[in-house]
This record gives C-alpha cells, sequence and structure tokens, in this order.
C-alpha cells in the first residue's frame, strides 16, 4: 500500500515535469488497511494530537446515520451568517470519508471501515442520471467534494461502481464550466467564484490521478480564470490586498463588491497547486499573504464563522505543498488551535455544524500521515 501510494506520487511528480500534467492514470494497490504509517516528523502528530484524532474520528463515527450519511446544515452563506435547511448533508459525508480516509481506514477495512463503506454508499446514491451529486438541493460545493472522496476512494480500494459514479460526477463538473472558466453555485451559471472553483480543480485533479482523464483544456481554462483573480502588486482595490485573490472578476475587473480573504487566498494558491502549477508570482505573493499573522483568523473564529475551517483546509494544503519554512511552523500553530478548540466529546463546531467542522479538523490534524494521494507532495 505505501508502495503505491508512492509510485503514484512519484508519476504525478515526473508528468508534471513534463508537462505532461493530468495524465496520470494509477491506483493504489488493494489490500488490508494499516495502521498510518506516521508523520515523516515525530513532532508533527504527538501523542496528544493522536489522541484528538481519536476523539474526532470516535464522535463522527458515533453521529453517523443508519444510511451512512451526516447530518449537518444544508445551505450557503450570506454576509456572515449561514443560511440552512438541518438534513443529510451529501458534502460533509463526503468530508468525513476523507476523515476516515485520512486514518487508512477504506471500505469494510480498518478501525473505521464500517463507516467508510456507509459514505460510500450514501454519496453514490445522490449521483443523479445527470451526474450531478446532490441531496436536498445541495450545490456545487458539496458535489465537488464527493467527487473527490470517490476519486480518492476508488484509488485506494479501486471498485466498478465507484468508478462508474466518479466518471459521471466528473463529467458533471467539465460540462458546468464556463465561459470565465471557473465554476458557480449550480451547472449553467454563467459567473464563477474562487471558492468553488478551486473545489472543482481539487476533484478533477484527484479524479484523473487514478486515471479518469479530464481534457485538458478544462485545466488551462480553469488556470486562467485563477490567474486572473490574483492581485499583484499595487493591486489593491475595494477591499483587496495585494497577494491576495478576489472573490470574482469580470472581464479583467473585479466584480463589485468583490473581496479578498484569508479563505480566497488560500483557495487560490491550492487551485493552482492542484493544477499542476507549483510556482510563479501568484503562488509567491498568495503564500506570503497568507503567512502574514495579520491576515490570519483567530482562534475564536472557529466556533462563529463559516470561514475558519473551509480557509484552513486549504491553507494547510498550500503551506504542504510550499514546504518549508512554511509547513513546520504553520501545521505546529494549527495543530495547536485545533486542540484548543475540540469539546470534551471529541467534536468541533462552526457555523455549518458539529459533524462538518470535525470532519475538517480531522482530516487537517492527519495531513502529515500523508495517505490521501491528492495531499501528496
Amino acid at each position: 500500500m505505501a508502495r503505491s501510494r508512492w509510485l503514484l506520487s512519484t508519476l504525478a511528480g515526473a508528468a508534471a515535469a513534463l508537462g505532461a500534467a493530468w495524465l496520470l492514470p494509477a491506483h493504489a494497490q488493494e489490500g488490508p488497511a494499516a495502521a498510518p504509517a506516521g508523520p515523516r516528523s515525530p513532532e508533527e502528530i504527538d501523542a496528544r494530537t493522536q489522541r484528538a484524532i481519536t476523539r474526532g474520528l470516535d464522535y463522527l463515527a458515533r453521529h453517523q446515520e443508519a444510511n451512512g450519511a451526516f447530518i449537518d446544515g444544508i445551505g450557503r452563506k450570506v454576509n456572515n451568517q449561514y443560511l440552512a435547511t438541518i438534513g443529510p448533508h451529501v458534502g460533509v459525508t463526503a468530508l468525513a470519508g476523507m476523515a476516515f480516509l485520512s486514518n487508512g481506514s477504506t471500505p469494510g477495512r480498518g478501525p473505521y471501515g464500517k463507516q467508510v463503506q456507509g459514505c460510500v454508499d450514501f454519496v453514490k446514491n445522490c449521483v443523479n442520471p445527470q451526474g450531478f451529486v446532490t441531496n436536498q438541493e445541495s450545490r456545487m460545493y458539496s458535489h465537488a467534494f464527493a467527487t473527490l472522496f470517490l476519486a480518492e476512494v476508488y484509488g485506494m480500494a479501486p471498485s466498478g461502481e465507484v468508478r462508474a459514479a466518479l466518471q459521471r460526477a466528473v463529467g458533471l463538473i467539465v460540462k458546468a464550466q464556463n465561459e470565465q472558466g471557473g465554476w458557480r453555485y449550480l451547472p449553467g451559471a454563467k459567473d464563477s467564484d474562487i471558492s468553488i472553483t478551486v473545489c472543482q480543480v481539487q476533484a478533477l485533479r484527484a479524479a484523473n490521478n487514478v486515471g479518469v482523464q479530464v481534457p485538458k483544456e478544462t485545466i488551462e481554462a480553469a488556470v486562467r480564470y485563477v490567474k486572473r483573480s490574483y492581485v499583484g502588486p499595487g493591486g489593491s482595490g475595494y477591499h483587496g490586498q495585494p497577494g491576495g485573490f478576489w472573490y470574482q472578476v469580470y472581464e479583467n475587473q473585479p466584480l463589485r463588491p468583490s473581496r479578498t480573504s484569508f479563505a480566497l487566498t488560500a483557495a487560490g494558491v491550492t487551485a493552482l497547486y492542484g493544477a499542476g502549477e507549483y510556482d510563479g508570482p501568484e503562488i509567491r505573493g498568495g503564500l506570503q499573504f497568507l503567512f502574514n499573522p495579520r491576515n490570519r483568523p483567530a482562534r475564536h473564529d472557529m466556533k462563529q464563522t463559516f470561514d475558519y475551517f473551509y480557509g484552513h483546509y486549504y491553507a494547510i494544503q498550500a503551506f504542504f505543498q510550499a514546504g518549508e519554512p512554511y509547513w513546520s511552523q504553520w501545521y505546529g500553530m494549527l495543530r495547536d488551535e485545533l486542540l484548543w478548540g475540540q469539546q470534551p466529546d471529541g467534536h468541533w463546531r462552526d457555523l455549518v455544524g458539529a459533524n462538518y467542522a470535525t470532519s475538517m479538523a480531522c482530516v487537517i490534524l492527519q495531513i502529515p500521515y500523508r495517505y490521501l494521494p491528492i495531499f501528496e507532495r
């Protein structure tokens, strides 16, 4: 299993070096789930962090529904509020599945194998005839997280049913890309935003990594859109800051009232990494923006906003890809914040709900295990 993950990472790196990005058919070898191999550095995941991860995963395991779903707020952010109805959330179910996969379990195998299989079953049942993965009017955020989850599952435990669902979901993303090169809340939208676009790019990258090919033109258009969203030196205006990424752009100008933020910039940098761009002014400027303490969300925001976990989910991936000096400093800081915010029964909470926040926290904390191909360097 470890050799398969190493081979996948090696093929990805070689393809990027040769300019043949996105042509990477490879799967992880089937076999029993093993205990996490452990972080490269003993300081990354210490005993207290391991306990926090276990408590978080056990909380999720206790709160999974009989049909495999996880219940949280299905809705959308409006300013600083999250308008939602409570129900089986396909996006949160996918993220919970990612949290279990990050610990080494696969469908039916490992300490959380039963839970992973439940997540797979629910997500597959939410793929409609057009390939849209949706439940109770959930939108493209959830579709992308579900597609990413299916790709990671297929890479770790190949299955014909999972591949078929994955191919349909990928086809929907490709068709839903608009003329701007990005994506919005629903298929067919003419405008785009950076936060939804990064989700789609990562889902496509993960799918292509396991042999579901993605048109090169789709990725090239996405890269152009993300780079247009970058606020270069001297480019501030409205609520933009140099080094950040706009929420939306329109014909080379911000779409008022566009803005930049920590979460949006993390999305922009990670989208470029996911598209096979590993250097450039947008990445360097974005990393500096994110690393600036003035731009970092405060830890009390963890329970009060929608953006804390979403932003850190992408920021930690950006710093992991960037390596040193960013990675070790950022992971240690964020790990301590997350451990501070964990509740006695093992959960975290934000505006979406406890299952979402706990899934996000567990995924973030387990990145040093290096189980999931999408998080490999």
